[in-house]
Order: C-alpha cells, then structure tokens, then sequence
C-alpha cells in the first residue's frame, strides 16, 4: 500500500503546480503576440483561448489534472497543427519564446533542463515544412 509519504511527486508539483505553468505560458505568449513568424498562425484575435489550450495540455502532461483530455481528448498533436506550415524558422522563434519563458521562472538547473528537452524535442517533432 502506498502512503502519501511514499507517493512520488510528480514534475507539475516539483516545480510549483498551476502557478508556475501558468507564468510560464503566459510570459510564452507575450512573445508570441508579437512574433511576425508565430502570431499568423493563431486564428483568434484573442490569444486567451491557445494561451488556455496550452496551459492546460502542459499542466496535464507533466502530470497535472487533465482537465485538457476531458475537454479536448487525445492531443493529437501534430493533427491539431498540420493546417498550419511550421518550418525550422517557426520552430526556432516558438523555442526562443519559450526559452525566455522558462527564464522567467525558477526553476533548479536539473527541471530547467528536463522541460528544455521536451519542449525542444516537441517542437521540432511539429515542423511540417522544409525550409
């Protein structure tokens, strides 16, 4: 049987839960806002409903709730993004706001590195387009 002192923390606790994914997507999309490259690639004028989406896609990939399957489903994430050409260029300005986002946050050099990775490796997995 398994205690709550023996239960593993999962990264979305370890590196501050809701709050700081939250500052980490929002401090994202401030970049994004006003990318020449990214922002045509976000239909609505608002970008409230994609800051949400990713929040929530975040939070329960690192092992959250998952509020986003229950309102979203499977992410299918390469689906959801084919209607839209992301290249290396794209790839590169998405990574250099993320990187500023996770910069904005303090996180230890170990969880710092584990959400580089995964964030690096995610977002050249969406490139669609040569180029």
């Amino acid at each position: 049987m398994t205690t709550p002192e023996h239960e593993e923390t999962s990264f979305y606790e370890e590196i501050g839960g809701l709050e700081t994914f939250r500052r980490i997507v929002k401090r994202f999309y401030e970049g994004v806002a006003t990318d020449d490259v990214l922002r045509p690639m976000y239909p609505e004028e608002d970008l409230g409903p994609a800051e949400e989406r990713f929040l929530l896609f975040l939070v329960q990939y690192w092992g959250g709730p998952t509020t986003y399957s229950q309102h979203r489903g499977h992410p299918r994430l390469r689906m959801r993004h084919a209607p839209f050409e992301v290249d290396l260029e794209a790839r590169d300005h998405w990574l250099r706001h993320f990187r500023a986002a996770l910069d904005s946050v303090e996180l230890t050099p170990e969880q710092d590195a584990r959400f580089w990775e995964y964030v690096t490796h995610a977002a050249t997995f969406m490139v669609n387009t040569p180029g």
